[in-house]
């Protein structure tokens, strides 16, 4: 598709826009009394409208009801966990049996890798993305200690070519042979933070699998952004957190993904708690566990309803857009956004573009490396209503998201750019 860098052809681009209605389902953040251009998705999702009525109904049940809420209300507590399981699975590419929403991102990535990181015999490496997200080096480095083993030893950590920012597939399936006998466990994000790498899962998966290893995934960048398939493609296991594309609110409840194959697997260890107990026989509090069988199994307590309920309320909009057209738009937003930044580097715009350039390396998020004028550009982007996300040194992180960004935005930001450059020669 060729591309035009006009506001016209933007505006032409946002009529034709199946999803344009879902924008005035959301609060836009007000800079200077007027709409910010909000490309901070990647980080925190806006709220739906939608949210106070969901969290309204709950907090009258617990007003009215009390403890009756669990099996009275209108929603019943007890099985809340069910309630976005059907939308998870469509996000996600799974079964509905393989994920539900629970914890918190890092614990239970934690949870997960008390399952999926068994260091056996000289089988004890973690292979991982080059400088991954720091909660997930943290997990994996305290994971590899509590098995009583030297992180520096056991950690290998993949490196981008020279003079490359980002890594390519063929040196990581190579890393994966080259280690064959002593990988324990492949450990990426599935869209890289820094970056915005979307790594190919399936065939990651597919080498590790090969090897004899694990193969997992931190897909907080990714659920809701890209594609994703992990049922399809033998993933072992995946987690996320649900405020960045999902929309769910700040430290909303996370979610995680465990492949049928694993259900029924009585000798993968596994920490135990309550909601991980047979629903049916829960309350009999018996002394024997009895898995669900699931990947609720991997749950310790009760579903968290309020942080529930604000999630429901997103994955509702996701099921009413349909996954199908909020991808086919993230492409669109997403191409668009790259022509424009290309088109500003030909104009004389000194910067980088972290970010693979082919549309299946890539989802919403684009990476923009200003160097030494990195901040001075920010801060003015700032200034003029667009929130966006800086990260040192000299990095600008920008993700237009399918419900509630246009084409329009992407070429204002791209103006106040060029702009912003141009006042600070």
């Amino acid at each position: 598709m060729t591309h035009e860098f006009s506001l016209a052809y933007a505006q032409g681009l946002d009529k034709a826009d199946k999803l344009a209605s879902f924008r005035d389902r959301f609060f836009i953040p007000q800079v200077n009394g007027q709409d910010a251009i909000y490309l901070c998705g990647n980080s925190l999702g806006l709220q739906p409208k939608s949210v106070l009525q969901h969290l309204q109904v709950e907090l009258n049940d617990w007003a009215g009801l009390g403890v009756e809420g669990h099996v009275h209300g209108k929603n019943p507590w007890l099985y809340y966990h069910h309630f976005t399981q059907e939308s998870l699975s469509r996000i996600v590419g799974a079964n509905k049996k393989e994920v539900v929403a629970m914890g918190s991102l890092t614990a239970n990535l934690h949870f997960l890798l008390v399952s999926f990181y068994q260091p056996k015999g000289k089988r004890t490496k973690i292979l991982i993305e080059n400088r991954p997200f720091p909660s997930d080096r943290y997990a994996i480095e305290s994971q590899v200690r509590w098995h009583g083993l030297d992180p520096q030893a056991e950690i290998i950590e993949m490196k981008s070519r020279e003079g490359e920012a980002f890594l390519r597939t063929e040196d990581i399936l190579a890393t994966i042979e080259q280690y064959k006998d002593e990988l324990a466990l492949v450990m990426f994000g599935g869209v890289h933070f820094y970056t915005g790498q979307l790594f190919d899962m399936a065939r990651i998966t597919a080498a590790a699998h090969a090897v004899g290893a694990f193969a997992g995934f931190d897909l907080a960048h990714a659920s809701g952004n890209v594609e994703l398939k992990l049922h399809d493609w033998n993933v072992d296991f995946a987690c996320w957190c649900t405020y960045k594309y999902l929309n769910s609110g700040p430290g909303g409840v996370g979610g995680i993904f465990v492949h049928e194959m694993h259900h029924q697997n009585e000798m993968l260890p596994r920490l135990h708690g309550w909601w991980g107990h047979d629903e049916a026989n829960r309350f009999k509090m018996e002394d024997r566990f009895v898995s669900m069988g699931t990947a609720e199994a991997w749950q310790l307590s009760n579903a968290p309803v309020v942080a529930l309920a604000v999630h429901k309320a997103s994955v509702e909009m996701f099921d009413e857009a349909g996954m199908q057209n909020i991808f086919a738009k993230g492409k669109q937003l997403s191409n668009y956004f790259l022509f424009c930044m290309q088109y500003l580097q030909a104009a004389g715009v000194p910067f980088d573009i972290l970010t693979p350039t082919a549309e299946s390396e890539r989802g919403c998020q684009l990476s923009l490396s200003f160097h030494s004028q990195g901040r001075s550009i920010f801060d003015q982007l700032t200034r003029d209503g667009v929130i966006a996300d800086w990260r040192e040194p000299g990095v600008i992180r920008m993700a237009p998201v399918p419900m509630y960004n246009t084409f329009s935005d992407i070429f204002k930001v791209a103006e106040l750019i060029k702009s912003s450059f141009e006042n600070n020669r």
